[in-house]
């Protein structure tokens, strides 16, 4: 049997020239600085042709059709162009596969982008250590703290986690929130504010591990490389719930959901797409359920395309401005009920 090659969908967007794309296609460019736009040209149009409502972004690889109200991006694009639900997985890898072939039959591009100062590699001399084990883990943490008492948080679900209020160092008068790397090791503290009237550009809500130097070596914390609690999940498993935050964790986790992990943000890596995938048998489900405003809508669009040519996906869509925390009990046993 042929072993399934890995598409990485990002990237293949990321390389695919909306202009070739369109060309492809049939369709004459009618550029307006970056903007293609024109009469809709996707063959389930079902608005008005009498005036030119699709548009493309060419820059940024997107597009919508503001007659028949379709939009994504240029992959999603394609799909349609082809009859092809874009919620069918296997289809759209079929048509992501036809287009690297098509514009990159070569495979990778070689062409080389141009270093950036904040890219240039460390001296030689100077080694980087990159999530490398801490050797203290701080004491005496507040598990019962009141903002944690007040947004419901047992403090047995606390314990479990080794999450508490510090009282002193670097994380003063913020929730500690101990970061596991794959194979358990803590890795470092996340620190969050209990003053969200606090919360500024100097004093962001979420303070991670900063880069520092200790020994003559550099250690860097890189949250893209792993899944909050992720290190729990022992073995490939049916169920698989795929939050952003640390808070959504832990609630799934103390209403009977232990099977959950976080990608720390609503930007989802390629090392963290891959393990969202290894951790599902085959045959598994992985659900998303996201916070209700645009971030979450971003965090599922991409796990959606990325994820669900590999395994099956369900979206729990929230109410607006709804958090995994708003949900009780009765509710997250619907959610996960197909």
């Amino acid at each position: 049997m042929n072993k399934r090659i890995w598409i990485n969908f990002k990237e293949l967007r990321a390389r695919l020239n909306f202009e070739d794309v369109l060309r492809h296609y049939g369709i004459e460019i009618k550029r307006k600085g970056v903007q293609h736009q024109g009469f809709c040209p996707l063959p389930n149009h079902n608005g008005s042709q009498n005036s030119p409502s699709f548009s493309a972004n060419l820059e940024r690889g997107i597009f919508h059709c503001f007659g028949c109200g379709a939009k994504g991006n240029v992959l999603e694009f394609a799909a349609l162009m082809q009859g092809v639900d874009v919620n069918d997985g296997e289809a759209l890898r079929s048509v992501a596969v036809e287009l690297q072939q098509q514009f990159f039959p070569q495979g990778a591009s070689t062409r080389k982008k141009p270093v950036t100062d904040a890219q240039k590699p460390e001296p030689k001399s100077t080694p980087i250590a990159v999530n490398a084990p801490l050797d203290f883990e701080l004491k005496d943490l507040d598990v019962g703290h009141p903002y944690l008492s007040s947004r419901g948080f047992t403090r047995d679900t606390m314990r479990f986690f080794g999450v508490g209020f510090c009282s002193r160092g670097l994380l003063k008068d913020r929730v500690a929130i101990p970061l596991h790397g794959l194979d358990g090791k803590l890795l470092g503290y996340a620190g969050r504010v209990v003053d969200d009237a606090e919360i500024s550009d100097v004093n962001p809500r979420y303070r991670l591990p900063s880069r520092r130097e200790r020994h003559g070596t550099i250690y860097e914390f890189r949250k893209t490389l792993f899944l909050y609690n992720g290190f729990r999940i022992k073995a490939p498993c049916d169920d698989l719930i795929v939050v952003r935050g640390f808070p959504s964790v832990w609630w799934l986790h103390q209403h009977g959901h232990p099977s959950v992990v976080a990608t720390m943000g609503a930007e989802v890596s390629e090392e963290q797409l891959e393990l969202i995938v290894s951790l599902v048998k085959p045959s598994g489900r992985v659900w998303l359920l996201s916070d209700g405003d645009k971030a979450g809508e971003r965090f599922v669009e991409l796990l959606l395309c990325e994820v669900s040519p590999h395994r099956f996906v369900r979206w729990i869509k929230p109410v607006e401005g709804q958090q995994p925390t708003d949900l009780s009990a009765e509710q997250l046993k619907t959610c996960f009920t197909l």
